[in-house]
This record gives C-alpha cells, sequence and structure tokens, in this order.
C-alpha cells in the first residue's frame, strides 16, 4: 500500500457503500451524494497493538485506513463525516480520482465515557498526489501517538507549532488552527468593508481595528 503500513495490517476488505447510507437518519440528500460521487470503498488497513508492535493509547484504539475511489471531485465532506459517525474508531482516507490520492481525517474525539459516540471536528487534507508520492509515516510508540503524527502530516503547515515555539498538543493546535481561521475570515471581510468606506473616520476606526486583528493572528 503507498503509505507502506506493514503487511500484517492489511485489510482489503471491499464495504458496500450503502452501508453507510441505509441509516434512518440519512437524508436523502446526503445518500444521492454517497449514490453520486462514490465509486467504491476499501477497508486497507487496521493499525492496532495485535497489527503492529505498539502499545495501546488512551483515546486512540485503532486507526483504519480506507480508500475511498471517487466518481467526481470535489467530494462532500458531509460523506467522510458519516463515515466516521459510522465507524467507532479513527479513521485515515484515501480518497482516489483518476490515478491521483488525498489523504484526509478530522480530529475526532470521544462524546462521553463509557460509549462509541465519537465528535467529529475539523477535516484537513494533503494535495492531489500520484500514488508514489502520498507517503505517510507510521511514527510513534502508542496509538496515541501515532494518530496524532498522522494528523499532523496530512495537515501539514495548519498545524505547524506556534509561533513562540511551545509544545501544545493536538486539540490544542486544531483550536489555534480554528482561531486563526476565523481570524482570517474576519480580516478578510474588513478589508471588504474598508475598500467600500466613502467616509474617511470610518476608514481610520476601520483601519485601527484591522490592525488589531493582524497582530492577533501574527501572535497566534
Amino acid at each position: 500500500m503507498m503509505i507502506g503500513l506493514p503487511k500484517t495490517t492489511e485489510f482489503n476488505k471491499r464495504i458496500p457503500k450503502q452501508k453507510f447510507y441505509e441509516n434512518i437518519n440519512v437524508t436523502p440528500a446526503l445518500r444521492r451524494i454517497f449514490i453520486d460521487q462514490i465509486k467504491v470503498v476499501y477497508w486497507r488497513n487496521k493499525i492496532a497493538p495485535s497489527t503492529v508492535n505498539l502499545e495501546a493509547g488512551q483515546n486512540v484504539t485503532e486507526i483504519e485506513v480506507f480508500e475511498v475511489k471517487l466518481n467526481s471531485v470535489p467530494l462532500d465532506v458531509s460523506v467522510l463525516r458519516q463515515m466516521d459517525k459510522e465507524i467507532p474508531y479513527h479513521i485515515v482516507f484515501l480518497l482516489e480520482y483518476e490515478g491521483k490520492y488525498q489523504a484526509w481525517t478530522a480530529y475526532k474525539e470521544k462524546a462521553g465515557s463509557g460509549n462509541n459516540t465519537f465528535k467529529v471536528d475539523t477535516y484537513y487534507h494533503t494535495d492531489w498526489l500520484p500514488e508514489n508520492e502520498l507517503s505517510l509515516k507510521l511514527d510513534g510508540l502508542n496509538m496515541d501517538a501515532v494518530y496524532e503524527n498522522y494528523v499532523r502530516q496530512i495537515a501539514g503547515d495548519a498545524l505547524k507549532s506556534t509561533a513562540a515555539g511551545e509544545p501544545e498538543s493536538l486539540k490544542e493546535s486544531i483550536e489555534r488552527d480554528k482561531r486563526q481561521q476565523a481570524l482570517q475570515k474576519q480580516i478578510d471581510a474588513l478589508q471588504k468593508k474598508i475598500r467600500r468606506e466613502k467616509q474617511l473616520n470610518r476608514q481610520m476606526e476601520m483601519n485601527k481595528e484591522l490592525k488589531r486583528l493582524k497582530k492577533e493572528l501574527a501572535d497566534l
């Protein structure tokens, strides 16, 4: 497999795509996206202490690798979110379209103690790459660390360390990235307002606010 996992992890089982949308709660619109956009789903690998020499994690028990062959791009992310909801483990998705691949994963954490429900947060993905150029390293001593490293590898620059270079947890990195994205949206919207504003005093007020937002973004 392209991401260089040991043979012991190989599963290679085809999953009928209707398994993900036969749930009564799936909307007709989402069902239609599954039918139109997805060609076939393979469960390629199972990464777990039983298949690789890794210690169990506190939060991550298994990581599944799903290859999803597409009929069209871009894929509606609600499809991946539905798969993540149906599978009570952490998932790395390898999307394939016309011979190119993208790796996707979401920050996913248990929604409560003692159950198998997960809260699925932000999705990250690589660029579209030829199969031989998509590389993900199995890195870490336990399942939690391996999962964190997969998320960081797939997210790339989006989850790089803080401006101050201080260590932070994966959850802290995700929250910081979300804050950066929100600030960037505010900055873009404010810049458009400034360009349309005719009154000089209003322009000056908005420029002051723009400078503050830009500083806050730079400091994150």
